[in-house]
């Protein structure tokens, strides 16, 4: 039973090296590891404060971006929008401007074939009476050879004009 119960000595110096050791460990390390525990705990505790903050700015972060990215889709919308109605405005004014020249140019065109007509016309006109003229010529020069016949042509007109 020697090696179960073990002797009175036996526990007295197992006590006091117990105790030598907790005191020990108590004097010089204990003190130091739980310093460094607490410390340890402190700075973990203060990295997920960090995080957490670092979450919350990266929401405000998120937050921001995306108004942002809203306001400048609203701004490009608007932009694209005034372009457009420039653009518009442009077509619709380099159109009337075009209409307003063909305008212009037809009419121009149409006072032009006019004058061309009547002066054609005009052209003609003194082409016939000077024909008729000339035609009238020769007709009244045979026809009037003879003094006779000149005398009853005046007496012919004579009657004419008291009738009209």
């Amino acid at each position: 039973m020697g090696l179960i119960t073990p002797g009175l000595g036996l526990l007295f110096w197992m006590t006091l090296a117990f105790l030598l050791l907790v005191f020990l460990l108590g004097k010089f390390a204990w003190k130091p590891i739980l310093s460094m525990l607490k410390e340890r705990e402190t700075s973990i505790f203060e990295a997920l404060n960090a995080a957490n903050k670092a979450k919350e700015e990266m929401k405000q972060l998120k937050f921001s971006n995306e108004q942002l990215l809203q306001e400048a889709k609203n701004e490009r919308d608007a932009i694209m929008n005034e372009a457009r109605k420039i653009r518009d405005k442009l077509l619709d004014e380099a159109r009337t401007k075009a209409n307003e020249e063909a305008s212009r140019i037809i009419e121009s065109a149409k006072e032009s074939i006019q004058n061309e007509k009547m002066a054609a016309m005009t052209e003609l006109k003194n082409q016939i009476a000077e024909s008729s003229l000339t035609l009238a010529k020769f007709v009244l020069q045979r026809e009037l050879s003879d003094p006779a016949k000149q005398e009853e042509y005046v007496h012919e007109l004579l009657k004419e004009v008291k009738f009209n």
